[in-house]
């Protein structure tokens, strides 16, 4: 029997986690299987060994565990793989099959694109975009999110996009922002990549108000719950039917 553990990040902010299985439960009502858990990487509960136990629990002898995240970095490559292994330890009759992180998209790139639009702030000739990135200490991490840049400048036209980071990639979000401000464009558009609130979202909102009236900062909303998002994950997850039945 077949079962899908869905691995989102977690936080210490109450309604990161909550919109995270709010997301989640949208997807699984979308995946035709009985069994279906989600869990968390670190600071939230069910963890990834308590979700993979409840699934066995529930008689699934095949598992598919699925990252949500957008990118490739070292919770795909590391910390994830780790705790798999951990589990088939314990389940060694258990088949496990490995997802993809949802990675560059078009699509996903048009909601950045839509989340300018829907700021209801139209965009002046000189408009800088900083497209913000979570970061990573894999080196994939900037030239994805370069990727992103290019996909956004060719859907938007917009010819002065810039991209920073968050943690471990440069520049950081307070290093552009600050030279942003600086600069002679007029307005500045901020678009984080970052799928759900939490401390990081947090630290953006700040960051923009500290600035105040100095330069007109538009803070378009977060990915969030967007359909193009639900398609792109449920896709994972049928990807992973796909390698079990060969």
């Amino acid at each position: 029997m077949r079962g899908v553990l869905y691995v989102s990040h977690g936080s210490r902010v109450p309604d990161a986690v909550n919109e995270a299985k709010a997301f989640i439960d949208l997807v699984k009502v979308q995946v035709d299987v009985a069994l279906q858990e989600t869990c968390f990487l670190e600071l939230t509960s069910p963890d990834l060994s308590q979700g993979f136990q409840r699934l066995v629990d529930k008689g699934a002898t095949e598992i598919s565990v699925i990252p949500v995240l957008l990118l490739s970095a070292g919770h795909y490559f590391k910390d994830i793989p780790a705790e798999i292994e951990r589990n088939q330890q314990k389940h060694p009759s258990v088949h496990v099959t490995y997802g993809e992180p949802l990675g560059v998209q078009p699509r996903l790139t048009e909601i950045l694109k839509q989340r300018i639009e829907a700021s209801g702030v139209t965009p002046k000739a000189d408009a800088k975009v900083l497209i913000i990135g979570r970061g990573s200490y894999n080196p994939q991490t900037q030239i994805d999110v370069e990727t992103i840049k290019s996909q956004l400048q060719e859907q938007t036209g917009f010819s002065d996009i810039e991209t920073c980071y968050l943690a471990a990639c440069k520049p950081s979000f307070e290093e552009a922002l600050h030279n942003a401000v600086h600069s002679e464009c007029s307005q500045i558009y901020i678009v984080p990549y970052i799928w759900f609130t939490g401390i990081l979202d947090q630290q953006i909102s700040k960051k923009v108000v500290e600035y105040g009236n100095a330069k007109e900062i538009i803070l378009c909303k977060r990915l969030g719950n967007h359909k193009y998002l639900q398609d792109a994950l449920k896709e994972r997850v049928e990807e992973t039917f796909e390698y079990v039945t060969q």
